[in-house]
């Protein structure tokens, strides 16, 4: 917390003026790293690389968070440190206490499997291993191209669907296996089904705005 003073005379007497803080604490970051290039472990495991120009940590904040305001590389690794998938955006905050990922502009995925995923707005629940967006999505595959305005998947992005969305389509269901054309049926009638009310996750709207 800092504090401005300011003295101002005149011929006749001297009064002191005090402003308030130019500063408020609650902007004040815990660290601020510059050409981060860094890898991430749990429970002794190295599971992340992440390539950043400007790495920020605010415990202050509600929710604390980091912040990357000058984009962000991150790579995946499995357990034998093999490459599994790569994410990239323009500005990225990660909410530790929720662990809770909000990506925003510009946002790109390559998986393991080949899927690349393109989006303005994505965000990942570590809790729930899952990934969603409501916003335009693009998806393509070595089988189909997926374009739609809510998007949501699992963590490893193989079983994934996407609302108002356009096309092309093998008949397989919604998982990506093989599948009788009653069950195909079956895949295409629950799809429907979530487009005509799709479950929104509430509880991360309005976060970092």
């Amino acid at each position: 917390m800092c504090q401005l003073f300011s003295l101002l005379s005149s011929c006749e007497d001297r009064k002191e003026h005090i402003a308030a803080a130019i500063l408020d604490r609650d902007s004040v970051a815990m660290m601020t790293s510059y050409g981060v290039n860094t890898l991430i472990s749990d429970s002794g495991v190295i599971k992340y690389r992440i390539v950043t120009e400007r790495w920020e940590v605010n415990q202050a904040r509600n929710p604390s968070r980091w912040i990357f305001d000058k984009g962000l590389f991150l790579e995946q690794f499995d357990e034998k440190f093999h490459v599994e998938s790569y994410i990239q955006c323009d500005t990225a905050y990660y909410f530790d206490q929720m662990k809770l990922w909000e990506l925003r502009s510009r946002v790109r995925i390559l998986t393991k499997s080949g899927m690349r995923f393109s989006s303005e707005k994505l965000y990942w629940d570590e809790r729930r291993h899952e990934l969603y967006s409501d916003v335009y999505s693009h998806l393509v595959t070595p089988e189909r191209e997926l374009q739609g305005s809510y998007f949501r998947s699992n963590e490893s992005m193989t079983k994934y669907y996407v609302t108002n969305s356009k096309g092309a389509f093998e008949k397989q269901d919604i998982d990506g296996s093989a599948n009788d054309t009653d069950s195909a049926k079956q895949a295409k009638d629950s799809l429907q089904k979530e487009m005509r009310s799709p479950h929104m996750p509430h509880s991360t709207r309005g976060l970092a705005n």
